[in-house]
């Protein structure tokens, strides 16, 4: 509580007028390049200074967070719906190498890779080849056999899949670990007991997600990875964005680190295994990487309902599913806990995306009804604010950082930029 108290005083003593934050010079240089990121401008191309936007407040904020040795570096992007209000890098993607961060660094998203999974099921629903209400077992017919704990047939849905309300089992890890296709995921899935009755509750499940993911390749007739690069990656302009790093010799990759728990100091984490390696799944569930230009033009296009510079991607009735609450009135998401004051019942679940259905203390605090969106595992985070027109995106790799969408560095970024946000 002391280095988290510590971390809120520098935020408040970073001096908020400009060119008063440390590095101040290497931030304007990191938002030039930021800005021809997100024009679609080659890597390195360079915009006049004066064109590169910044929120007052949010610099500070990171700065302090680096400072405090919470992080060694983040990209912070908002956005409306057709355009950039701020991007900064801050700190160093590579604390041995001293490399700064800058703002096509390349970082792994892990969860946030869901909402683009749900964008892929939803367009095929648009095509009128799949429906998120049928069985599962329409697409997978493995799925016919499935039992749920009381003995009866789980006929799941393709949406309680998308909403973590299906009760599958996860697969043995040992086992999936030796898995080179979605394909070869299913039959691990099935062999799992299920968790509980379909519908039941809410329950993270990652075997969901990859399932669906599965269904879009039998649907598509693609893999996975392939469906996401032609019908979104590519039309939305996500350059970096990718299932397999190596694929992108110039990617500026961030280094991950953890907290030594003796010391606080940052130390470097291995990458988790299975994800963004050859020859392992393109997984649904948690396996691209991006950078925060290139997640905030997928984020524009969820703020505009569906289109991105002249072209639809999804109907309003698909964009209906992704942005409402599906689950009814179950407790969602990663608030039921009490150190977090149990506000479950603030969240819904839509196809893909967490959404909050009202405001509360903390990183809800600003945010409007209806905002909708995802973190990941290392300490990433979007969401969308319909109400305020705004998408917040925030970049950082921490493996430790515990339950990222409570995390205080997501609180301090999105209080910045709103506070700077013209009321």
């Amino acid at each position: 509580m002391k280095r988290l108290s510590t971390w809120r005083n520098l935020i408040v003593q970073s001096a908020p007028t400009q060119g008063q934050a440390p590095g101040a010079i290497k931030a304007l240089a990191s938002f030039s390049l930021c800005c021809g990121i997100f024009t679609g401008a080659a890597r390195g191309a360079e915009a006049p200074e004066s064109s590169a936007p910044k929120l007052p407040g949010v610099s500070a904020a990171m700065q302090a967070a680096v400072e405090a040795g919470e992080v060694s570096g983040a990209v912070t992007v908002v956005v409306t719906k057709d355009k950039m209000l701020h991007c900064e890098a801050t700190g160093l993607a590579n604390l041995a190498t001293k490399e700064p961060m800058q703002p096509d660094s390349l970082f792994w998203i892990a969860s946030m890779t869901k909402p683009i999974t749900a964008v892929a099921v939803l367009m095929l629903q648009d095509d009128g080849q799949l429906d998120v209400a049928a069985p599962v077992a329409k697409y997978i017919p493995e799925f016919t056999a499935l039992k749920t704990p009381s003995g009866r047939p789980a006929n799941l849905t393709i949406a309680q899949l998308m909403t973590h309300t299906s009760g599958l089992g996860e697969a043995d890890g040992a086992k999936a670990a030796k898995a080179r296709t979605l394909a070869d995921l299913i039959p691990l899935f099935l062999a799992a007991p299920m968790q509980y009755e379909p519908g039941a509750k809410w329950k993270y499940t990652q075997s969901g997600i990859n399932t669906a993911a599965r269904i879009v390749e039998i649907v598509s007739g693609l893999p996975f990875d392939v469906f996401v690069q032609r019908r979104i990656l590519d039309p939305l302009g996500m350059n970096h964005t990718t299932f397999y790093p190596a694929r992108q010799p110039s990617a500026r990759l961030v280094v991950g680190y953890k907290k030594n728990r003796a010391t606080g100091a940052l130390e470097a984490a291995p990458p988790l295994a299975g994800f963004g390696i050859e020859g392992r799944p393109p997984l649904g569930n948690g396996g691209l990487f991006s950078t925060g230009p290139d997640y905030a033009r997928f984020c524009q296009m969820l703020l505009a309902g569906g289109a991105f510079e002249g072209k639809r991607y999804l109907s309003p009735a698909a964009m209906t599913l992704l942005t409402t609450v599906q689950t009814g009135s179950l407790p969602t998401g990663f608030f039921q806990v009490p150190v977090l004051a149990d506000y479950g019942a603030n969240y819904g679940w839509g196809i893909g995306a967490c959404i909050l259905r009202a405001p509360h203390p903390g990183v809800a605090g600003m945010l409007s009804p209806g905002t909708f969106g995802h973190g990941g595992a290392w300490g990433t985070q979007a969401w969308i604010d319909p109400a305020r027109g705004v998408a917040y995106i925030l970049m950082v790799q921490r493996p430790d950082i515990g339950n990222s969408d409570a995390s205080e560095l997501r609180r301090a970024f999105q209080q910045a930029a709103a506070d700077a946000l013209p009321k």
